[in-house]
């Protein structure tokens, strides 16, 4: 039985407190808070008034209090953000010292206090606290690099970038991160009409190719033609914004000068060809 293995991830964790806590948070993110719970992360977006992505983010119940996991090197600027809007909603925000920690790759039930990943099964799940997990095998950022991308699992900002990426391009319908049936958020009306009305052109999919990965942004080209650009990589594999007008021509595609492969992971559902 494989077991299970863990990471740092660079994130941080804010804590949201007050009776006001999840009808504040309802109305500036993607997913829905009443579905926040103790033992599994609730995935969301936080947008632009435009519906351009900001930062990604996972919600956990913890008491009577919601922790927030937001990309590291941004939160002081996310929790600054998330601030303007408290008016007068009976809500207090403040940066904790919790680490966080990817647990995946085993079989069977998740180790004690690891709450479930809530966009695949298979990604696992997170530790929050401030003491590594007791029994499992120290790996690296880049293993857990190479479990997502062979899952086609984007990590927030190294995959979308801020003011332009839009959710659905990036999987968050697939990946329980946006919900239709919640009612008004920030940056709502573009990603509804962009369901709606079939808008999606281009998809963030897993890529291989030979050696190290190329620079992210280097263009994905399909002879002259530019067919996406890469995102994050390690050595052999990444995730590259691919335009799927090139995916279903299958023409030969390159990055950086390498031939790249393009797979569509299960979990995927691609809008039908016009």
């Amino acid at each position: 039985m494989p077991a299970y293995q863990f990471t740092r991830l660079p994130r941080s964790v804010l804590r949201v407190a007050g009776d006001d806590r999840k009808t504040f948070l309802q109305g500036l993110v993607s997913n829905d808070v009443t579905k926040v719970c103790a033992d599994r992360a609730l995935w969301a977006g936080f947008l632009t008034a435009q519906g351009k992505f900001l930062w990604d983010l996972f919600l956990v119940e913890q008491g009577d209090t919601i922790l927030i996991d937001v990309d590291q090197a941004s939160a002081e600027t996310f929790k600054k953000k998330l601030s303007l809007y408290k008016l007068r909603s009976k809500v207090s925000i403040e940066m904790t010292d919790m680490a966080v920690f990817a647990v995946w790759g085993g079989d069977g039930a998740l180790p004690e206090g690891v709450v479930a990943d809530g966009r695949l099964a298979e990604m696992g799940g997170r530790l929050y606290g401030a003491q590594a997990p007791a029994g499992l095998a120290e790996t690296t950022l880049a293993a857990w690099d190479s479990w997502r991308f062979a899952l086609g699992v984007p990590d927030g900002a190294r995959d979308l970038v801020a003011e332009k990426s839009l959710l659905l391009e990036n999987g968050f319908e697939e990946l329980a991160g946006v919900d239709f049936n919640k009612g008004c958020y920030m940056g709502q009306e573009l990603t509804a009409r962009t369901k709606y009305r079939g808008l999606v052109r281009k998809r963030l999919l897993p890529v291989t190719f030979d050696g190290d990965a190329p620079e992210p942004g280097t263009p994905l080209m399909a002879g002259d033609a530019e067919a996406g650009e890469m995102r994050s990589g390690t050595h052999g594999a990444g995730l590259a914004m691919v335009r799927l007008e090139h995916l279903r021509a299958a023409a030969p595609l390159t990055c950086g000068g390498k031939a790249v492969t393009v797979t569509v992971p299960a979990w995927a559902v691609l809008p039908e060809a016009d």
